[in-house]
């Protein structure tokens, strides 16, 4: 079966796959029974960085009293001794903390690929991926497996643009995304925050929205603002333009800003007229922006 065969069908369809193929080890008794705890490695791939302890002891008093009603999901090492959780990180810890020392489980030939999108979809169905981990795992997916945006919003069951506005979180500089990790931001305030270029004016705007306690929109009229003073500052005609943005042109500027995967701006100056930002990062990214815009790629018509 094919990439594309497996793509935009969730996670009980993925599991379905391989629930049809292989071999399997289960224990549908009430004490626990299957492989050894101690001989299965977390996912290689798990999006998920943090596990909120409370959430886990909730989790393992529920076990210890009513059996764990779904076994986990393994592969077989490369060693063919030990196993890599492809599925149930939350239970195997659980279980962990309760002392077991074997954990029912189905073991199913699973790939690398297959291993991270049953990690992504498992995760974001449950919502417990944070907005900067389920891009990271959006990334790994383009670096080490070629997935397009298109696929990757197929696997994961979402729109092509909220994946691309996803992935742009990571271009937000490192303290940014320090406070998305830790819940001070939301996505909704890292988004705006993406429309300021000078990276320490953006930490800046970042650090005030936390301790003014900014809500989005609060957020987005103060990078307006701040955007506002440097076209001022460095183009005296800009008074021209409107104080409050065109929900049309801010509606066109997110559509394409997840077209190109990077930042746009439209400056629209009246009349008709008007001027189209794409924002680049580097000599490569430039190239990619040209061949999305174009279809052509950059080398051709340099050559």
């Amino acid at each position: 079966m094919s990439k594309n065969d497996r793509l935009g069908r969730g996670l009980g369809a993925l599991l379905g796959d391989y629930m049809e193929t292989g071999h399997s080890t289960r224990d549908d008794t009430a004490s626990p029974g299957g492989l050894p705890v101690r001989a299965i490695a977390p996912n290689p791939f798990q999006p998920r960085r943090t596990f909120d302890p409370d959430d886990l002891a909730e989790l393992a008093s529920s076990i210890e009293v009513n059996g764990l009603l779904q076994p986990i999901l393994v592969r077989r090492s490369a060693s063919g001794r030990t196993y890599d959780l492809v599925a149930g990180e939350r239970r195997l810890r659980a279980v962990k903390q309760l002392g077991w020392a074997e954990i029912p489980a189905l073991v199913r030939e699973v790939d690398d690929r297959t291993l991270l999108v049953l990690a992504l979809v498992e995760n974001l169905q449950r919502q417990e991926l944070g907005p900067l981990e389920e891009a990271d795992g959006y990334q790994t997916l383009r670096e080490t497996f070629g997935y397009t945006q298109r696929e990757i919003a197929d696997a994961v069951g979402k729109s092509r643009s909220a994946v691309a506005n996803m992935l742009r979180l990571r271009k937000l500089p490192p303290s940014v995304r320090r406070m998305l990790v830790e819940g001070n931001l939301t996505m909704g305030h890292g988004r705006a925050l993406l429309a300021v270029e000078d990276p320490l004016k953006a930490a800046d705007l970042a650090r005030d929205a936390v301790a003014g306690g900014w809500s989005v929109r609060e957020t987005e009229r103060r990078v307006r603002e701040l955007s506002k003073g440097s076209e001022e500052s460095s183009e005296p005609s800009s008074s021209a333009v409107a104080k409050e943005p065109d929900p049309a042109i801010c509606a066109l500027e997110d559509a394409l800003a997840g077209h190109f995967d990077t930042r746009v701006a439209i400056q629209w100056k009246g009349q008709g007229r008007g001027t189209i930002r794409v924002t680049f990062q580097s000599a490569r990214d430039l190239e990619r922006v040209f061949a999305a815009m174009t279809g052509r790629e950059a080398a051709a018509i340099l050559a």
